[in-house]
């Protein structure tokens, strides 16, 4: 829309445009408000800690797997020397080997058998003993884990909730917005949106006593006086961050 194209006086076009700076700074803070509510600050550490937890339990169930491995293959080994012992007593009480040698022989093997799963079933306490706390520090990582999930749920519910809620806030400070923007040349829009861009979200400021409500310092007294002799539809800048001043 060009100058000539838009209704009004160049006066009331820079209050115009004022509007539009007022409702480009309340959706700004409002988007702040959407990126800094505490429940998705919560959530974010929540989530941090979900995952620490998480690595931490699957380092610790691989350290249970490969215990509960070990304890497997000692139950095995008991197993097979118990049935060994076992079947070489019964030949030896059966009757059924008469030489003193080879009888010798097998008492000596059920024996060694007898002493080998012993240390067979000692080892497998030991695995037994080491398991036991890692069972209980699962559980509890477990639980730990389950009610923070529990507690994330939560949050991004009242963060969905908030945040259609801003979304509504938004939206209707948009449409305030282009209303307002309708009014101001497409050439000054876009001044000021470069400017805003560049200056932190403002683009336009009003002139206030002597100083500027966009960076704040006091103008000289000159160029104050200047600008009070301009125009009222004069488009002004401010000498000190060089937004569009408004008087």
């Amino acid at each position: 829309m060009s100058e000539s194209g838009t209704p009004g006086s160049g006066e009331e076009r820079l209050a115009h445009l004022l509007e539009v700076q007022d409702h480009d700074t309340a959706v700004d803070q409002l988007r702040h408000r959407q990126a800094t509510m505490p429940e998705r600050v919560e959530l974010r550490q929540v989530e941090a800690v979900v995952a620490s937890i998480s690595e931490r339990l699957s380092k610790l169930q691989g350290e249970r797997d490969e215990l509960s491995l070990r304890q497997s293959a000692l139950e095995e080994q008991i197993e097979a020397s118990r049935k060994r012992r076992s079947e070489l007593e019964k030949r030896m009480y059966g009757g059924q080997i008469a030489a003193a040698r080879d009888l010798q022989a097998m008492d000596d093997e059920t024996r060694h058998l007898g002493r080998h799963v012993s240390e067979l079933e000692d080892r497998e306490i030991e695995v037994m003993e080491a398991l036991e706390p890692l069972d209980s520090e699962l559980a509890s990582a477990n639980a730990e884990r389950s009610e923070l999930e529990g507690r994330a749920v939560v949050l991004r519910q009242a963060i969905s909730e908030s945040g259609a809620e801003l979304e509504t806030a938004i939206d209707e400070e948009m449409k305030a917005r282009n209303v307002a923007a309708s009014a101001v040349p497409d050439e000054l829009i876009a001044r000021y949106e470069k400017l805003r861009a560049k200056l932190g979200g403002t683009g336009a400021a009003r002139l206030v006593g002597n100083s500027c409500s966009g960076c704040h310092l006091t103008l000289p007294a000159m160029e104050v006086d200047r600008i009070r002799k301009m125009a009222p539809d004069a488009i002004i800048t401010c000498d000190q961050c060089g937004r569009i001043l408004v008087r």
